[in-house]
């Protein structure tokens, strides 16, 4: 996954506030001395009132004070060079007042404008806890498998919505979720939490993918259900796709609940890995009887799988059409994982003019079994433009695993 951490720039912005300082101190500077050089009945001291509001523009609370201090200064001395001109009497004492509230205001608003800064940063440390503790990031190596994800939230300061990823071991496999709650903001932060909590619970014990499926099935329907809110319980799904992968064998399996199809990318070819019999989404099991239909693909060495969420494919440009993944996606099909989750990423912030409407996910995932590939040279000669199911049985002879 990838973090978006603040970029530490704290000595830079030093340096440049300090730089930028010789801006409001030669005003002050140029018009004190102008000032002295004019004859009389041609005030510039009023003018000294700029430099407090510039400094505000990039200086603190403090530094802003302390330049309006030094502007009142200069508007006195300003004074004492024609005593008997233009900034006496009650004239002057109408400068000195206006110059010190512009100081106070700007000075106020400087300090509220910081404390804003550091509650949104305490906002953001928080947000990337939460974010750690619900959707982990994936380990770059899982058993045989490359990986690399990425995840764009749609909501101005956030780092997480209601799109989640997850991934566990088992004996022998892979298993892996990607998944889209229906809605936004908390309440879908909310309910991506509740099943990732119930897939790492019961991904390592449940023997088989409609067993895990129909658990998950079962905990959305008992958890969003809640007492108070029984109307709108029916309204609650999420959409997921659940994949084991195993090691000894180039196969994948996958449920589908309602969830866009993964990607194979094979030969700069993306090949959709559509379902036969797609269930309904996690939430919806009591609507009908599903029938979680277990579907087989296979994953060769060097082949490229591409888990994304609808985020991804629903993304509009200016124009309103949609973004190209499959067009977009075969022109890295030859990178490796985290390759591909970068292109991609530009490719669609650059789509939207750099602004999700919707949360987006990907997980790129390539196999890099030894044991593996000698069993897939075979199928890679007979498998170009159709991803079928495939069996093997292990040939002690050949010490690999031979298509039957």
């Amino acid at each position: 996954m990838s973090l978006r951490w603040p970029i530490p720039h704290h000595q830079r912005s030093w340096r440049t506030s300090d730089a930028l300082l010789a801006l409001p101190l030669g005003l002050i500077g140029a018009i004190a001395l102008v000032d002295a050089l004019t004859p009389n009945g041609v005030p510039l001291g009023p003018l000294l009132i700029v430099a407090p509001a510039i400094t505000a523009s990039f200086a603190g609370a403090f530094l802003t004070g302390v330049i309006g201090a030094i502007s009142v200064v200069a508007l006195l001395a300003v004074n004492l060079t024609h005593p008997d001109a233009h900034l006496s009497g009650m004239y002057f004492d109408s400068q000195i007042i206006a110059l010190l509230v512009v100081t106070v205001i700007v000075t106020l608003f400087r300090y509220l404008r910081e404390r804003h800064g550091r509650e949104l940063a305490q906002v953001r440390t928080v947000s990337e806890a939460t974010q750690r503790a619900l959707l982990r990031p994936l380990p770059h190596r899982i058993g045989p498998l490359w990986v690399a994800s990425v995840y764009l939230a749609a909501e101005e300061q956030a780092l997480i919505g209601g799109d989640l990823y997850a991934a566990v071991r088992t004996k022998g496999a892979t298993r892996l979720i990607i998944g889209d709650v229906m809605g936004k903001g908390l309440t879908a932060v909310g309910d991506a939490a509740l099943l990732l909590g119930a897939f790492r619970e019961a991904g390592h014990r449940q023997s088989s993918l409609p067993g895990l499926v129909a658990y998950l099935d079962h905990s959305v329907r008992w958890n969003l259900a809640e007492p108070t809110a029984q109307e709108a319980a029916g309204e609650c799904f999420i959409t997921a796709a659940v994949i084991d992968i195993l090691d000894a064998l180039p196969q994948m399996r996958m449920v589908t609940c309602g969830h866009p199809p993964p990607l194979l990318l094979r030969d700069q070819q993306a090949i959709p890995l559509r379902a036969t019999s797609p269930a309904p989404p996690l939430g919806l099991g009591e609507l009908t009887i599903p029938d979680y239909h277990v579907d087989t693909f296979t994953l060769l060495p060097g082949d490229l799988l591409l888990l994304h969420t609808d985020g991804v494919v629903e993304a509009r440009n200016g124009s309103g059409v949609f973004y190209p993944l499959v067009d977009r996606v075969a022109a890295w099909a030859q990178g490796s994982p985290p390759e591909l989750v970068h292109h991609l990423s530009e490719d669609l912030l650059a789509h939207v003019g750099g602004r999700l409407t919707d949360d987006a996910a990907m997980i790129a995932i390539q196999r890099t079994s030894p044991a593996v590939r000698e069993a897939g040279e075979e199928l890679a000669a007979t498998e170009r433009a159709d991803v079928a199911p495939a069996a093997f049985h292990y040939a002690p002879g050949a010490g690999a695993f031979l298509p039957q």
